[in-house]
This record gives structure tokens, sequence and C-alpha cells, in this order.
């Protein structure tokens, strides 16, 4: 009971209480209306998980982007990347995704209907948590369930659906047995279809392929980090949540490579004041409180375990807070064992609290050597770094020499590929092999390819003392993902809100960084004397790559207003009478409706220095005085 306590009141801790909840169905009303985004193919139906981006959506995710590039891949010297997304299979099986990305699947029995078994099973159990005559020991067991929910695979998933009696949920039929189903989409390469492909599930193998050209290009130093921002694509079992889990998805991600011994980072000083919401895997478990804690701390006290973990979870929150998601709706949650990654062994989900709940939105993992290891033993290349020593040491290494006239015969093309393969094995290896051929041939594994080894190929396996003047290691990987649309999304709900005097106008309080249009033009009436300044200015606000909207629509300016603020719009001109007499227009801010009046040649710069944060709007309010009414009337 202590532990239910403690857990309930750190939940409480990361939600918005004085907030008002969000009204789902309106909001979602107003994105449809506005053509942020939509269904695709809507006019024939749509098809589940596919999404469109309307004008306004478009210009949010390129704001967006392009905030993230100056965040990370400027700031941090990133080598960016622009790779296919058309990817062949053996790349995607080294990789291990062809096995195991996987989720777990169960059927309608009668209808075929398809669903995520472990969706299904939170979804009833938190229905039943809600239900009258549920006694307290069955409610704590089933929240001791919903805590681990992410925890449980195959087995343990089909004997809670069993246990907790869960029913396909449009039907009330029966379920199957669960099955695991691969997520990626295949295809074909090339006309004779004997290549076969698929459509890559993260932007991070096109990054991870090409490491020896980026650490080449950066003078061969280590630690260094390679970005990449795309498409991607998961057949999801059974998309919900709008944008939240589709089927094609803009990721950004960066995969920083670094020496597996030093994972300190030179900037952890700059960020370990930096206070976040942390969720460990311990916590979950036990059911104890969530930590609010300085990255520094949180370090110290071993809830993260190096710098660099937490030098990218610190910017992580930084870019997501700048991008208009509050801290308050933030935390991050540690991977428990069983639901990691087959690529990771530390992983923290940056999470934002929704009406669907706690949402993934960026995913942080320490891949350690994995991906690299995985491709350098499919194509037997070494994708190391190498470190120069300063006092040379010496060391016993196995050597093996081959008969290459042999190889040859034997293996022809391939037999460059055999002696790479044997080259590369461990000193370990190299001493199982020389055992196993004193009486038998060796099976060599080249990816999916086995060569059978026999004495008469290899001329001796011997241990000779090497002299290193330089070390090589395979470096390890921190990988921060960013599930653009996801964000996008979350932003858009979490910022979307309606005036207090007015519950039918509702408003979106997106930051004036990332807003699709950041300003609006208004003329006060249809005046024709109002046309030139109207040009005047929308001119001038786009030769200084302002954004801008001219709204010269028939309708009160109130309602116009409303109009600018339902799409997120932050800054508001508008043309009257004392435009034309005095050359003086008024600013509105959106968030507080207040306005100041600015000279004609100087709002365009005012409303650029307030857009890029060079001015606050308190500021501005100092510098021009405020607007109450016109002192010139038509005449």
């Amino acid at each position: 009971k202590p532990r239910k306590t403690a857990l309930q009141s750190a939940e409480k801790t990361t939600t918005v209480a004085a907030q008002p909840k969000v009204d789902r169905p309106k909001f979602e009303n107003c994105m449809k209306r506005r053509f942020f985004y939509g269904a695709s193919f809507s006019l024939y139906g749509g098809v589940a998980g596919l999404y469109d981006l309307g004008p306004a959506g478009c210009a949010l995710k390129a704001n967006m982007v392009n905030f993230w590039r100056n965040h990370f891949v400027v700031e941090e010297d990133m080598l960016e990347v622009e790779c296919t997304m058309l990817t062949p299979e053996y790349v995607l099986k080294a990789s291990g995704h062809v096995e195991r990305f996987t989720d777990v699947m169960v059927k309608d029995v009668k209808t075929g209907d398809c669903y995520r078994a472990d969706h299904l099973l939170e979804a009833h159990l938190e229905k039943a948590l809600e239900e009258k005559g549920v006694s307290k020991e069955k409610k704590e067991e089933m929240g001791a369930v919903l805590r681990q929910i992410d925890n449980y695979g195959l087995q343990e998933i089909g004997e809670f659906i069993k246990q907790y009696g869960c029913k396909a949920p449009a039907t009330g039929n029966e379920l199957s047995a669960p099955v695991e189903f691969n997520l990626m989409f295949g295809t074909s390469i090339g006309p004779t279809g004997l290549l076969k492909g698929f459509m890559r599930p993260e932007t991070a193998q096109g990054i991870f392929v090409n490491f020896k050209r980026l650490l080449e290009y950066n003078n061969d130093k280590i630690p260094f980090a390679g970005a990449q921002i795309g498409q991607s694509f998961r057949n999801e079992i059974s998309p919900r949540s709008g944008l939240l889990r589709v089927r094609e998805f803009c990721q950004a991600e960066i995969e920083h490579f670094l020496d597996p011994s030093d994972k300190s980072h030179p900037k952890f000083a700059l960020i370990k004041d930096v206070k976040v919401t942390m969720y460990s895997a311990s916590a979950q478990t036990e059911g104890t409180a969530l930590l609010n804690i300085t990255i520094g701390a949180a370090l110290e006290q071993g809830v993260i375990n190096s710098e660099t973990m937490g030098y990218f979870l610190a910017r992580i929150q930084q870019y997501l807070v700048a991008v208009g998601i509050s801290p308050d709706k933030l935390r991050f949650r540690q991977h428990m064992g069983n639901e990691m990654a087959h690529y990771a062994c530390d992983c923290w989900d940056a999470e934002c609290k929704t009406t669907y709940g706690w949402v993934e939105i960026v995913g942080c993992a320490d891949r350690s050597c994995f991906d690299l290891n995985a491709h350098a033993t499919a194509t037997s290349t070494k994708l190391i770094a190498q470190q120069k020593l300063a006092t040379p040491i010496t060391r016993e290494v196995m050597e093996v020499s081959l008969k290459k006239a042999v190889l040859g015969k034997a293996f022809k093309k391939q037999s460059g590929t055999v002696t790479a393969a044997i080259q590369a094995l461990s000193d370990d290896e190299k001493r199982a092999m020389k055992q196993t051929l004193e009486s038998d041939t060796f099976k060599l594994k080249v990816g999916d390819v086995s060569f059978e080894i026999t004495p008469e190929m290899v001329g001796e396996v011997k241990s000779v003392s090497r002299t290193e003047h330089v070390r090589e290691y395979v470096p390890s990987v921190i990988e921060p993902s960013f599930g653009i649309g996801r964000i996008l999304y979350c932003i858009l709900e979490t910022n979307f809100k309606v005036r207090e005097s007015d519950e039918k106008r509702t408003w979106l309080d997106l930051p004036p960084l990332i807003a699709p249009t950041k300003c609006s033009v208004l003329p006060l009436s249809s005046n024709p004397a109002f046309e030139p300044f109207i040009k005047e200015l929308s001119a001038a606000l786009r030769k200084l790559g302002i954004p801008n909207k001219v709204d010269d629509s028939s309708g009160a300016i109130g309602r116009r207003y409303a109009r600018t603020d339902e799409i997120g719009i932050p800054f508001g001109i508008t043309v009257d009478f004392d435009t034309v007499k005095l050359q003086t227009v008024t600013v509105r801010e959106r968030n507080s409706c207040s306005q100041i009046r600015v000279q004609m040649e100087e709002v365009a710069g005012l409303i650029h220095k307030l857009c890029s944060e060079q001015l606050t709007w308190d500021q501005a309010k100092q510098m021009y005085p405020e607007f109450t009414a016109q002192q010139t009337i038509e005449s």
C-alpha cells in the first residue's frame, strides 16, 4: 500500500492539474477544419495508419525540423547524411530486424480482426480498474501488471489475456493465441524479384553502414555523431490514436559514436543542473516514486550510467520545451529488461502526457557495439576506431597463415571473403579452429553462408608476440531517436486552449519559434485606402523571412483575430485609419490579446525580434504605447 500511494503521488507530479482537460473531440475537429492533418486517401475512405499533413501541419513540421538541425546538428557539429529508404534484406538480417523486429498479435477468432496484444490487455485492465465491485486486492494485482505491461513477453501476455478474460473489443469474441508479427514492409528490388528488400523500419542503419566513410570524413577522430532525418515504415498491427501510431512516419535520429571505455562528455558541465523527471525500471517494478532530479545528481546516484547519456537526455528536454511541450508534461521512463530492443543495453524514453496517456516521443538508447559488430561480422569488414598509444604494448596474438592457392580453387570468387573472415576471428576462435582442424573440418559462418575449411587450406595457426602502437576498438553508440510526427501531435494537443471569456473560441499557444505562420496582416475593413499599406507590410515581412498571412476577408476584426488564433499565429498587425494618416499600425499578441501602436517602418523589424526571441512581448510593451482606440475615424 505505501508503494502504491507513492506511485500515485508521483504520477500526480507529472501532470498539469491546474490546466483544464483538453476536449479531444473539439481539438480533433479544429485539426480537421484547419487542415493541420487528415487521413490519407479520405476520398476513398482512408487507410488506417496513414495521414497527410496540410499547409499548417507542413509548416509546423518544417519549423520543428529546422530547429532540430540547429539545436543538434549545428550546435553539436554532427555529420548529417541522407540514405535510401529501400534496404536489402541482408542488411536488416545482419542488424537483427528480420528475426526480432516484432510485436505480439492476437486475432478475433471469428472475424479475423487483428489487435496488438499488449495494448488490448492494457485497455482491458484500465477499464476493469474503473469498475465497481472490484476488490482492493484485485485492483492492486491489476495495477502491478499494468506497471510492467511493457516488460512481458509472448507467453506472459497470453497467460494474462486468459487470466483476465480479454475479448475482442469490437465483437466480444474469443481471441486467438498470441503470435509474433514482424513489423517491416517487405518488397523486392529489381525486375527479377530475386533480391528481397524492406522499407527501412528506422533511419539508423544507413548511418551504421556508412560508419567507415563518416570516420574518415571526421579525420578518424572519436567521438563524433552522425544524424539523419527521413521517413521510416512500420506495418503496425492496429494503428490508432491519430498521428501517434502510424505506418509511415518521419524520424530524426542521432548515432553518437564513442569509446566504450570512456563515456564522458566534454559539455556535461553545461547541463548537469538541468532538472528532469525520471521513472526508472526499478521504480516501475517496485511501485516507488518518480524522481525529480538534476542530471548531475542522477549520474552520481547511478540512475543513469554515463555522462553522454545524461547529456543527451538534458538536450532532448531542452529541445522539447523549446518547441512547446511543458516540462510538467514530460518524464523520462527507463525501459525494463524484457522491453529493451534487441540492440540496446539501456534506454530511456521521453514521454509526454496526453489525453491518450503517457506517449513515447523520443527514445535515447545505449546501443553499445551491437550494430557495428553485426555489420562487421556479416561483411567480414573491420568497423573499428584507433587510438594512438603513448606507450607501445606487447601482447601474444594468434596468427593464421593460409594456403591461398587451395582456398582459391575451393571457393573461387568467395576466397577473399573467406580469407577476411578467418583473419577477423578472435584469438579464442582461432585457437578453437586450430583444435578442430586436428581431427575434423572447421565450419566458418559468414552471415547466413557456411564455408567448410579443411586442414589442407591452413598452413599454420600459432601464437606470436606483437608490439602495438595503436589500440583498436569497436565504438559504442548512444542513439537519441525522435518521432517527429508524435512530437508534432503532442505540441498541438498540449497547446490547444479555449478562451475563458468564450468557450467557442479555441486557440493554439504555439511558440513563435515553430508557429506555421508568424504574423497576420489584417485591414480593419475593405477600404481601398488600406491596400498599399497591406502590400508594403507583407513584402517587408517576407523580406525578413517571416511567413505571414493577409486576411482581407469580410467580417468583424474580432472574428478574424479568432481565426488567426486558431491556427496559432502569435502576432497580428492591423491596418486602420491611423495607418493612412499617421503611418502607424497596431500589433496584437495572441496569448494576452493586448495591443501596442508601432510606426510602419519599425513593425517588420519588431516582429522579427519577437519571433526570433531577441525580444519579449513584455519588453515590447515598455517600448511602444499601448493601443486603446483609433485616433482617426473614416471621414
